[in-house]
């Protein structure tokens, strides 16, 4: 059975770092595309990034372009978002996400089909 685990959250002061991790079971990483998403209080979960796992493309929000960085560890089927320069409005609860999917990814919510449980992420002095 297919499981995502994210883990890494926590609080940090703005700009600093943080990174994610998202550990599958169940399935190997390399024929599926994996996002992170986020979803702060009474707002819409949004895409945050992505990457395709079969070929190493990568896709990120206007608004975290420059300071986060995905990546994947496939000996640890692990996904990793690396998170800088922090600020407030990165708050959220964050999840990852996994499709199975080859030479692509994107950072739509609807084009995922399984879910971890999600990390807290919270930004303040």
């Amino acid at each position: 059975q297919l499981h995502l685990v994210e883990s890494g959250g926590g609080l940090v002061q703005p700009g600093g770092s943080l990174r994610l991790s998202c550990g599958a079971s169940g399935f190997t990483l390399d024929s599926y595309a994996i996002g992170w998403f986020r979803q702060a209080p009474g707002k819409e979960r949004e895409g945050v990034s992505c990457i395709s796992n079969s070929d190493g493309n990568t896709g990120y929000a206007d608004s975290v372009k420059g300071r986060f960085t995905i990546s994947t560890d496939n000996a640890k089927n692990t996904v990793y978002l690396q998170m800088n320069s922090l600020k407030p409005e990165d708050t959220a609860v964050y999840y990852c996400a996994a499709v199975p999917m080859w030479y692509h990814c994107g950072i739509r919510r609807e084009e995922y089909s399984y879910w971890g449980q999600g990390t807290q992420v919270t930004v303040s002095s």
